[in-house]
C-alpha cells in the first residue's frame, strides 16, 4: 500500500487519538461551566462547554427525533467518506489529507454524541473591536481538523480545475 493511500487514514487515526487526548484533559482538569476560562492569549482561552447540536450549535434544542436523524446522518457521512476513501485515496495528497481530517474529526465527534449525547467543546477565541466583545463559537480539535480538511477540499477542486483546464487549452504537439 502507497504512502498516499495510508495518508487520509494515518491523518483520521491522529486527529481521533488528538480529539480523544484534548477532551479527556478537559474532562478531567476543567470544570463543566460555560462560565468558567482559562486564558492562554489575549483572544484566546479553554472553556469546558457541551454542544448538543452540530456546527456553532445549531439544531441543540432538537427533540429526540432529531437526536436520532442527526446521528444517522453522521454516521452515514462517515460511511460515505471511508467508501471514497478507499476507492480514491491514491489521488491526489491533498485530497486524501482532506478527507482523513474530516473523517477523524466526524468519527472524534460522533464518539462524544453516542458516549455522551453532546459534544466537548472547550476553545474559545475572541477579539475586542469597538469597545465590544466578538466570540467564536467554543470548538475543538475534531471540529477543526473538519474545517481544515473542507477547506482543503475546496482548495484541491479549484487546484485541479484549473490544471484540467490548462491541460485542454495547451495546443497540441503534433
Amino acid at each position: 500500500m502507497t504512502l498516499k493511500r495510508l495518508l487520509p487514514w494515518m491523518t483520521a487515526v491522529v486527529i481521533l487519538v488528538l480529539d480523544r487526548w484534548t477532551k479527556g484533559l478537559v474532562l478531567e482538569h476543567l470544570p463543566y461551566s460555560p462560565m468558567t476560562e482559562v486564558k492562554l492569549l489575549p483572544g484566546l482561552s479553554l472553556t469546558h462547554v457541551h454542544n448538543s447540536g452540530i456546527a456553532f450549535s445549531l439544531f441543540a434544542d432538537g427533540g429526540p427525533l432529531s437526536k436520532i436523524l442527526l446521528h444517522a446522518v453522521i454516521l452515514t457521512s462517515v460511511v460515505v467518506i471511508a467508501w471514497i476513501l478507499v476507492r480514491h485515496s491514491g489521488d491526489r495528497i491533498t485530497t486524501a489529507l482532506a478527507f482523513g481530517l474530516i473523517l477523524g474529526g466526524a468519527v472524534g465527534n460522533l464518539i462524544d454524541r453516542m458516549l455522551y449525547g453532546w459534544v466537548i467543546d472547550f476553545v474559545h477565541v475572541w477579539v475586542e473591536f469597538g469597545g465590544r466583545i466578538h466570540s467564536w463559537p467554543d470548538f475543538n480539535v475534531a471540529d477543526s481538523a473538519i474545517t481544515v480538511g473542507a477547506v482543503l477540499l475546496v482548495i484541491a477542486e479549484l487546484t485541479a480545475k484549473k490544471v484540467e483546464n490548462e491541460d485542454t487549452n495547451a495546443p497540441d504537439s503534433d
